[in-house]
């Protein structure tokens, strides 16, 4: 039986390339896209060493070319199981929103919610004919929090899991999931721990998420590949929060004292 071929955009680093290396140690064919061709390859030839099957298509999720190119190699491949729309980035940022520009707001949405409709709109033809699939979206906690200086950003991200909400309805009689999962405080180059901490005590760090430690990219991998699979059959339409606790918490934090909770976060 030949293994299911499941793609995965901004397959290269982070949680991408963890859900890359993931989803191919689970005995996937796994297609990476991703912008960096270096990052790519590294991660292409990690899964080939560890016994996976990748091929690799290097370009902008958000651009119609790679598209266009994601979707001829799923035609050579054939069966597609799996779409994961992982590519998202809070960046250009602006101190504020009266900071930000139009191109700023321009490029946070391709990047953030257009190529997700774009690649699904690509993809999802194949699914619906061949009556099954499974679609997992990365859109981000602060899509369901406030987060001072990227609200279009948090916008476009909400837009992502509206979308995986709205197109579960659509596609539900056609076989097809749609799910998405709501990272926070993942440990990545993009956003290291070090970064998260700028120079604060680790020692807090169990008074701001009340799982007490950061994520790593496995965790969030971890759900995806659940969410992909048949254990996740009769999933279809949420937005899985992987943060820890933090939007439970809700802005609640532990005190230093170790006498409760705040609102007010204890600083170093």
């Amino acid at each position: 039986m030949s293994p299911r071929v499941s793609v995965v955009t901004g397959g290269a680093l982070g949680i991408g390339g963890a859900i890359t290396r993931r989803l191919a140690a689970d005995g996937d064919h796994v297609l990476l896209v991703d912008i960096d061709p270096e990052a790519a390859e590294a991660t292409a030839h990690e899964v080939r060493e560890d016994g996976g099957t990748v091929d690799v298509v290097v370009g902008d999720a958000s651009d119609d070319s790679t598209v266009d190119a994601v979707r001829d190699a799923v035609d050579r491949l054939g069966r597609l199981a799996v779409l994961v729309n992982n590519v998202g980035d809070f960046r250009p940022a602006s101190r504020t929103f009266l900071h930000s520009t139009p191109e700023q707001w321009q490029r946070l949405y391709e990047v953030n919610l257009r190529h997700v409709l774009q690649m699904t709109h690509a993809l999802l033809p194949r699914m619906v004919e061949q009556g099954s699939g499974a679609i997992v979206n990365n859109s981000t906690v602060e899509a369901f929090r406030g987060i001072p200086g990227h609200a279009a950003y948090s916008a476009y991200n909400a837009g992502v899991s509206a979308f995986t909400r709205s197109l579960a309805v659509e596609v539900g009689r056609h076989g097809v999931r749609v799910n998405a999962i709501a990272p926070d405080l993942a440990d990545t180059p993009q956003t290291s721990r070090e970064a998260m901490l700028r120079g604060r005590d680790p020692g807090l760090v169990p008074l701001w998420i009340p799982m007490g430690h950061f994520g790593e990219v496995a965790d969030y991998a971890a759900v995806v590949a659940f969410l992909a699979s048949d254990e996740a059959r009769f999933v279809t339409g949420h937005t899985i929060p992987v943060d820890g606790g933090t939007l439970a918490a809700s802005g609640w934090y532990g005190r230093a004292d170790g006498k409760g909770w705040t609102n007010m976060p204890d600083q170093p």
